[in-house]
């Protein structure tokens, strides 16, 4: 079976296919990776998890440093135990794709070190439309998105998280940079949806290593979990959840 083929049966497409593309190399850094998610200690429970992606030309400047962390984030689902996740992407002119639904994370590194940027607007809205659907279908614990801008309808955005908010799925939106149209609209999609908005730089990259490892305790334990966890990224979630600012 060729690289192609591979990817072909590893991701479905959410809209039309584009090309596949050039592979990006970030497997010098898994070993990291792994010897992060040793750390973390498994939580009881279980759950879904949707880490969805930006993958358009703007990120291509930081995207081996957020592989690097986002792959650092499967590990840490591997460790958490009893949890499923699924990687969505867009990039490029209408292309925006999601993964099977794994707990084997190994794959989803793999896939990440295919994905290449390109150029192509914002596809948040298709996204969150996924995330809906997948969720009637069966229950999704939380959502990870991370991106560095936002090119659509902000009602139309903020509509469909608040569906997922009354769905009970969360948003944790990770905004790379200092965009402040991107600022406005993740903070309002998180307060909807009951979620948290964390801004990131290339100088934060260890807490936010911290904090993707926070989601994944909460994803497989739910917000117990998270205030049972001791961990720095723990703390720095809860103080943004709003069920997190009650001592309950």
């Amino acid at each position: 079976m060729t690289d192609k083929d591979k990817d072909r049966t590893a991701n479905r497409p959410l809209a039309r296919q584009g090309n596949e593309g050039a592979a990006v190399s970030a497997k010098s850094a898994i070993s990291g990776f792994l010897a992060a998610a040793r750390a973390i200690k498994p939580q009881a429970g279980g759950g879904r998890l949707v880490f969805a992606l930006d993958a358009t030309m703007s990120r291509q400047p930081t995207w081996d440093a957020a592989c690097q962390l986002q792959g650092e984030m499967f590990g840490a689902v591997g460790a958490a135990g009893n949890l499923a996740v699924q990687l969505v992407y867009f990039r490029g002119y209408d292309e925006c794709r999601a993964s099977r639904w794994v707990s084997d994370t190994r794959s989803l590194r793999d896939l990440m070190t295919k994905i290449d940027c390109r150029g192509g607007q914002t596809q948040i809205g298709k996204v969150l439309s996924h995330i809906r659907d997948e969720t009637v279908k069966k229950p999704v614990s939380a959502a990870v998105y991370i991106g560095d801008a936002m090119e659509e309808d902000i009602d139309a955005l903020c509509h469909k998280a608040g569906e997922l908010g009354l769905r009970k799925v969360p948003l944790f939106l990770f905004q790379e940079g200092r965009n402040s149209v991107a600022e406005t609209a993740f903070k309002e999609m998180a307060r909807l949806s009951g979620g948290a908005h964390i801004r990131f730089d290339e100088n934060a990259a260890g807490e936010l290593a911290e904090l993707l490892k926070a989601v994944a305790t909460y994803a497989s334990g739910g917000l117990k979990a998270l205030k049972a966890s001791k961990s720095r990224g723990s703390q720095l979630l809860l103080s943004q959840l709003p069920g997190g600012r009650q001592g309950t």
